[in-house]
Order: structure tokens, then C-alpha cells, then sequence
């Protein structure tokens, strides 16, 4: 009779461990400490759309942090700077996150690509033209193609955010996806409003 009740006990603690664990991309089951890491090293359960959305994205925020950088020395007004340095802020411990994310996964972390053409790879991304007209570029007339720029840069990382929202499988890249859409819409309108100025 005590082996009958010891038998049930442990297929009630598996039953139990199997329903709040997830699954990997393998569909193997994962425990339920994986499955509530932090969003720095992120859930064990992700499918390729979270990788893709990462790799991307690293890449994308790379570009989106160049850019901002010139405007330090290179814009002339003071809204612009402390746009730039705020894309900078946001964007750089993102990028953090996303490649301990891909870490986490088992994939690489995608080399960098500054200095060679983007434009075409992914949504927003700019050529090694515009990329160098920028860098030569001074005063308002740096103001006005580093808005113009960086708004179509926001649009295409606001496309792939919501490809992300609507097929990822990861919880904090997901969550991540949201924050930078309702970021970066923000400061789309932001910098709209510093062009029609």
C-alpha cells in the first residue's frame, strides 16, 4: 500500500513539474526556474522569429546608435543633440540585451557591419551614401538629415517590432518589441514636429 501511495505521489509531482515547465525551440521541456529567467538572459521557449527579430535588430540599433553619435559634435540645435543622446541611451543596453538573449539561444551574435551597405537587408536600414553624406553633414543641414533619416530608421524597426509582436514566442522579446514601438512612435512624432519646425 505505501509503495501505491509513494507511485502516486511521484506522478503527481511529474504531472506537476511537466505543466509549469514550457518548451524549448527543440520542443524539449524546460523547468520552471528556465522558464521565468530575467529578461536579460531571457525564457529558454523562443522560436526563430525571436532570433530573427534579434540579429536584426542588433544590427538595425547599431546603425540607429552611429547615427546618433555624430550628432554630438555635428547638429546645431540642442533638441536634436539630446534626441540623438537619448536614442543612444536607449538603444545601446538594448543591444546588450538582445545579444545575451542570442547567447542564451545558442546563436551567434551578428558581426558589425559599420561602414557597409544595410540598405535592403532589413526595413529603415540606410546605404554607405547616406550613411557618409551624413557624416559630412553640418549644422541644420546635418538637423534636417539626421530627422529625416532617423524617422525612416524608427519606421522600419517599428515593422519589425510588430512582426515580432504578432509571431514571436518569446515573452521578453516580445515585450521588448512592444516597448520599442511605442518608443520609437513617440519619437517619430517627436522629431516630425522638430522638421516642420
Amino acid at each position: 500500500m505505501a509503495n501505491k501511495t509513494l507511485a502516486a505521489s511521484l506522478m503527481l509531482v511529474a504531472v506537476t513539474l511537466t505543466a509549469c515547465g514550457g518548451t524549448t525551440s527543440e520542443g524539449t521541456a524546460t523547468s520552471p526556474e528556465m522558464s521565468s529567467s530575467p529578461s536579460s538572459t531571457t525564457s529558454a521557449t523562443f522560436n526563430d522569429a525571436d532570433v530573427a527579430f534579434a540579429t536584426d535588430m542588433i544590427s538595425h540599433h547599431r546603425q540607429a546608435v552611429e547615427m546618433a553619435e555624430l550628432a554630438g559634435s555635428r547638429a546645431e540645435s540642442q533638441e536634436v543633440k539630446d534626441l540623438a543622446a537619448q536614442i543612444r541611451d536607449a538603444q545601446d543596453p538594448e543591444i546588450e540585451t538582445m545579444s545575451g538573449w542570442l547567447n542564451a539561444w545558442g546563436r551567434p551574435i551578428p558581426a558589425d557591419m559599420s561602414g557597409m551597405d544595410m540598405s535592403g537587408s532589413m526595413p529603415g536600414m540606410m546605404s554607405t551614401a547616406d550613411m557618409a553624406a551624413l557624416g559630412e553633414a553640418d549644422g541644420t543641414d546635418f538637423d534636417t538629415r539626421f530627422l529625416r533619416m532617423m524617422v525612416a530608421h524608427h519606421e522600419g524597426a517599428i515593422e519589425m517590432a510588430r512582426t515580432e509582436i504578432s509571431d514571436g514566442a518569446d515573452p521578453d522579446a516580445v515585450a521588448l518589441a512592444g516597448q520599442i514601438e511605442k518608443a520609437q512612435t513617440a519619437e517619430i512624432a517627436m522629431m516630425k514636429k522638430l522638421l516642420g519646425s
